[in-house]
């Protein structure tokens, strides 16, 4: 029931989904009026795979964390989250409140051994290869040992996705040692004592952009300032590469031979493609897509889900943390 665009969004994306992949079936958790409604669409052949289940509450993207923790159980994040931790879904994606669903998802998942808070991770197309990237925003400020611990999960993920040995740094205002407020400085002493974990140092934003590392771990504050500057900014290069071609007659006629390449290039500009963090250190998976995120977007979160099912995440992210935490 979150996000921006609500229902009206997410249950065409989830539609569009259970035709791409005919062995996914999907449960929607909210209004069921509102849910029937919208779902009618959904073709006979793939309505044996779609469940609705009705949640009389829902949590509003303003409201306070602990309050909807408290207050309302019966939420349709409350409800989804019990779903996972009951064996009854495999995953739980949401455009919600973000704060709303890192506190849930401690409460009724559960946080593996040795993890103090999951850490929302996505992946940051940099240079010739994709850098992993957290945490985003679901913890504002963090002691020297979250980020430790950040990092730490990001190099074991990043294993996980056939990286053998992952590079790691700390994101910060320079490279130098002497750098940075002290929790990012005590982390970087942390990470250089830990000698299996490839740590390279502190990096900055250039650096993460060019592929520099394949983990940066950060204090969520400043990863979701990066992350949101950093798609803005891509689409407003695909837009004013658009304006530029569309405003002399002889610059479209331009446009006509550059199209193949300038559709390639506003494709791994548009950050649509990329939504979809997974909360890393949680006993499940659990997904947070965009609150702006259109039909397309909402699409890709449920992919990350997908992808994190399919590969054990959890289970196998708290096998191989054990030694390093």
């Amino acid at each position: 029931m979150g996000g921006d665009l609500g229902p009206r969004c997410i249950v065409p994306a989830c539609l569009d989904c259970l035709s791409a992949f005919p062995s996914l079936a999907l449960i929607l958790v909210g209004r069921l009026s509102i849910l029937e409604h919208l779902a009618a669409a959904c073709p006979e052949a793939d309505r044996s795979r779609l469940l609705l289940v009705d949640a009389e509450d829902s949590i509003a993207m303003d409201e306070r964390p602990t309050q909807a923790l408290r207050s309302k159980p019966r939420s349709s994040l409350h409800i989804a989250l019990a779903m996972v931790r009951d064996g009854r879904a495999q995953g739980c994606v949401s455009a919600g409140n973000s704060g709303a669903l890192m506190a849930i998802a401690r409460h009724v998942l559960k946080t593996l051994p040795g993890v103090d808070r999951p850490a929302m991770c996505t992946t940051i197309p940099a240079g010739h290869k994709p850098c992993l990237l957290l945490d985003l925003g679901a913890n504002v400020d963090c002691s020297a040992g979250q980020l430790y611990q950040f990092a730490v999960m990001g190099f074991v993920a990043a294993q996980l996705q056939g990286v053998a040995r992952p590079s790691v740094a700390l994101l910060n205002v320079g490279t130098e040692d002497i750098k940075g407020c002290q929790q990012v400085r005590l982390a970087a002493d942390l990470l250089q004592q830990a000698g299996d974990l490839n740590y390279q140092g502190f990096i900055e934003g250039d650096g993460l952009f060019r592929g520099e590392a394949d983990v940066v771990a950060c204090a969520g504050f400043v990863g979701n300032m990066l992350l949101k500057s950093s798609e803005e900014l891509g689409r407003t290069v695909a837009r004013r590469i658009d304006g530029l071609f569309r405003r002399h007659w002889w610059s479209r006629l331009a446009g006509l031979f550059a199209y193949p390449v300038l559709r390639q290039l506003r494709h791994e500009l548009m950050p649509d493609q990329y939504n979809g963090a997974s909360f890393l250190g949680l006993q499940g998976v659990v997904i947070k897509s965009h609150g702006s995120a259109g039909p397309e977007a909402f699409a890709a979160a449920i992919r990350r889900a997908i992808a994190d099912v399919e590969q054990r995440l959890p289970e196998r992210l708290g096998a191989r943390l054990a030694p390093l935490l």
